[in-house]
């Protein structure tokens, strides 16, 4: 069977067995069932075990291949932003456009996401069925809509790498909305359009189900905006423009004053994963270890020279400025990197998964495609955020324009390559290597579905190129 119906998260089944091991003596197991049967009624008996699931569920997602940065630096140095420099023949294999679909570097984005859905999917189907009086519907609602919320952020991390982003009749991935067993068949790969309907219907609920206001989890605001994300992507642009209106005018969040916000739980965030020593930047190989000089990093993702040209296009820029550092990358070089994780002793700067500058700039985007004025001039949110970068105001907007400040704002955080996709642009530059191997649809741009995965479940048919 597929592997990614499988329990794979070794916490998970520790803690099944401590749960089980504290039983009571008098409670016997009058005939065999099914493992899984045993740990759900279990873990799910109570209150308070069946919200260690819903912690477990944003431990799975920390892991450095699901949102603590692997995926989301790998996707930078595909496009224009970061020079791969590191040791890693998997990882220089997506940065020169040779990546074959047994490369292991991507089989944990797709596997682990998995786990993390299924982790979401245990949530959704079981607490709502907690048999404990001190358990009460609303928490049920907000836990089960926060599992809603993160089971759609990570379709779409999964729709955005593996599926062919140019059309939403091309394949996806396979949409998993139930905890599925060995007795279920192996499933074909979904539609890149029906992948996105379901991420809406989980967002729309998550919308209207969450009562948490920390923005270390899933929030109500969260599900907005992300969803104000899904529908920029799919050229929906009033109603992307409408619902990054309502989080900016929400109060939840706020632009910060400066860029010392990083690795904060300040209010610029929408929704971050704070992390410790212990949470899931393995190896030196997320955000905290590959953005970081040696030696404390792993000097693997430095600055590409285009980026550095593209800040120089005008000076005293403060995101250069005030966010940058030289150090000696992987291969004795002295480099520019970012200082946006700066823990690379430990390795747990936090994940920047939502910032409300995202909903400024998607406002202005819309607005000015559609000519419209929702909450503020396209011009003026622009501005805002270039005079919070030491810069002067524009006087005019161009598309461009909006998408370079999208570039300069929010580089290395993951969300340059589905930009320049949905703008059918290359993911490369003039001048860069690999230019017209980076066009919009040509077969290396979209992973390989891991040959692994097609060895478990024959339905899966590969992308072009592999």
């Amino acid at each position: 069977m597929n592997k990614i119906y499988k329990i794979k998260n070794m916490k998970f089944y520790l803690y099944t067995i401590l749960i089980l091991s504290m039983l009571s003596c008098e409670s016997k197991i009058e005939e065999i069932v099914p493992e899984n049967s045993i740990t759900d009624a279990v873990i799910f008996s109570n209150k308070e075990q069946a919200l260690s699931v819903v912690i477990g569920m944003y431990g799975e997602a920390q892991s450095d291949d699901v949102l603590n940065g692997t995926p989301q630096l790998l996707t930078e140095f595909q496009c224009d932003n970061i020079e791969f420099v590191g040791s890693f023949p998997t990882f220089q294999e997506v940065f020169e456009y040779t990546t074959l679909a047994t490369n292991t570097s991507i089989d944990p984005f797709y596997e682990e996401a998995y786990d993390v859905i299924r982790q979401c999917n245990l949530v959704i189907e079981n607490i709502p069925t907690v048999e404990d009086p001190s358990f009460t519907d609303a928490e049920k609602n907000d836990a089960v809509a926060q599992a809603k919320f993160l089971r759609a952020l990570v379709h779409l991390q999964l729709n955005n790498l593996f599926g062919n982003n140019i059309s939403e009749s091309n394949l996806s991935v396979p949409l998993v909305t139930k905890v599925l067993s060995v007795t279920d068949p192996n499933q074909e790969r979904n539609t890149i359009s029906e992948v996105y309907d379901q991420i809406e219907i989980d967002l729309n609920e998550a919308i209207s189900g969450i009562t948490n206001v920390d923005r270390s989890k899933a929030t109500s605001t969260a599900a907005k905006a992300l969803l104000a994300r899904v529908k920029l992507y799919r050229g929906d642009y009033p109603g992307a423009r409408d619902l990054a209106n309502e989080v900016i005018n929400s109060g939840f969040s706020a632009l910060a004053t400066d860029y010392a916000f990083y690795n904060t739980l300040s209010s610029e965030f929408i929704f971050t994963l704070v992390n410790t020593s212990n949470d899931g930047q393995t190896g030196g190989q997320g955000w905290s270890g590959l953005t970081n000089p040696v030696p404390n990093g792993r000097g693997d993702a430095p600055f590409s020279q285009n980026l550095i040209d593209a800040f120089a296009e005008e000076s005293g820029d403060k995101r250069f400025s005030e966010l940058t550092q030289q150090g000696t990358d992987a291969i004795g070089l002295t480099k520019t990197f970012t200082t946006k994780f700066p823990d690379a002793i430990t390795n747990s700067a936090n994940a920047p998964v939502i910032r409300i500058t995202e909903m400024y700039l998607i406002r202005a985007e819309c607005n000015l495609r559609l000519t419209t004025s929702i909450g503020d001039t396209a011009l003026n949110d622009i501005n805002r955020l270039r005079s919070r970068a030491g810069l002067s105001d524009l006087s005019s907007l161009t598309i461009n324009d909006v998408l370079n400040e999208r570039r300069k704002e929010l580089c290395f955080e993951g969300l340059r390559r589905m930009d320049l996709i949905r703008t059918g642009q290359n993911l490369r530059r003039s001048g860069m290597p690999n230019v017209a191997d980076s066009a919009p649809g040509a077969n290396l741009v979209t992973l390989p579905i891991p040959q692994g995965a097609r060895d478990l479940n024959p339905a899966l048919t590969q992308n072009d190129g592999y």
